[in-house]
């Protein structure tokens, strides 16, 4: 995607994501086209966080939930300059 002006989005993650990745920021900006090319964007900044969000069937995984803009979205979700992903873990309990 060289040369190409890829929409940046703020990508918002739970506490349970920054447990498992300590370095992530709960935070941060990212260049890209689509969910599943955002993803490949964050696992080059913590590696192993894409294998956490997404399955290699690939799908998002079951317990996970990402929002583009206030709507659920898919990996082929496109994205919008300024707009806002956040990924939530399920929470579970009695």
């Amino acid at each position: 995607m060289h040369g190409i002006n890829l929409p940046t989005v703020t990508v918002i993650l739970t506490p349970a994501l920054l447990r498992l990745f300590p370095t992530a920021e709960a935070r941060s900006r990212v260049s890209a086209a689509s969910v599943d090319h955002m993803l490949d964007e964050l696992d080059k900044r913590w590696p192993g966080i894409r294998d956490r969000i997404a399955d290699t069937s690939p799908a998002i995984r079951r317990h996970i939930t990402v929002f583009v803009d206030g709507e659920r979205a898919r990996l082929d979700t496109p994205l919008r300059d300024d707009g806002t992903v956040y990924i939530l873990t399920a929470v579970s309990g009695g």
